[in-house]
């Protein structure tokens, strides 16, 4: 199958970030960021059967085209550490509870990129040994150059920091060239798209420009990691049917953010 390139951000990402580089022109290894509201699609609450088998089979697309996949999810379909319900609750537990709703997220995952033929392997920050591997960043890397998708739980493992922060964390652990975050909108724009109808899409921002403005992409612990870390991102709207090949394979697709 020809598989071609078109113009697109692709260009610009490999002068500042040269580990892109694969026979396709795509990139190499990617980690994407999924919502556990996502899953969910629009119920509000559990996985909806439908939904998760749609992504899984555009990322098993992926991922027969040679592309390193790592995926973090969060855990909003079941429970948020900051929601509303968890207001009374002492933070840290909280939070716990929402690490663990990651984990049953990433089986799910798991569950239906298996019936995809795709090989993979749940890692999670917080140890349960009966239910999935814990992370190790040296087994993470090994699972990805054995072709296998890697679906990172339990965020970092720790309270306060988000799946957002966890999702930049792995990015840099494991030297991926580019953080996808998947969303319901379009990309990154200057209020909220769903709310303000003349709301601007920004093509290409940077990370300060992000923390400066107070855009609600990202935490700032995450933003401010990929700062750091000169960690390319891109923000696009996961319900648009073929989205993740699209912009895997460097296509204008969402909002690009880099340092």
């Amino acid at each position: 199958m020809e598989v071609r390139l078109q113009e697109g951000y692709q260009g610009s990402l490999r002068r500042s970030h040269p580990a892109c580089d694969t026979a396709f022109g795509m990139y190499k290894r990617v980690v994407l960021k999924l919502s556990g509201e996502a899953l969910a699609a629009g119920k509000g609450f559990g996985v909806d059967p439908i939904r998760i088998h749609e992504i899984a089979a555009e990322l098993a697309e992926v991922h027969k085209l040679g592309v390193e996949v790592a995926i973090v999810v969060g855990g909003g379909n079941f429970f948020r550490g900051v929601a509303e319900q968890a207001k009374k609750m002492d933070r840290v537990s909280a939070d716990n509870m929402g690490m663990l709703a990651t984990v049953i997220n990433a089986l799910a995952i798991q569950d239906a990129l298996e019936k995809q033929d795709v090989y993979c392997r749940v890692m999670s920050a917080i140890e349960m040994n009966q239910v999935c591997e814990p992370y190790i960043r040296r087994r993470a890397i090994r699972h990805l150059e054995k072709g296998r998708v890697v679906i990172f739980a339990a965020g970092t493992g720790n309270p306060y920091f988000s799946t957002d922060t966890a999702a930049s964390l792995r990015a840099m652990e494991i030297k991926a060239d580019v953080l996808l975050k998947a969303t319901k909108v379009e990309g990154i724009y200057d209020a909220d798209p769903v709310i303000t109808r003349d709301a601007v899409k920004f093509e290409q921002i940077t990370y300060m420009e992000i923390l400066r403005l107070g855009l609600k992409v990202m935490d700032t612990t995450a933003v401010s990691l990929c700062k750091d870390n000169n960690l390319p991102m891109i923000i696009f709207n996961l319900n648009e049917t073929g989205n993740i090949r699209r912009v895997i394979l460097g296509e204008k697709v969402g909002s690009l953010v880099t340092a």
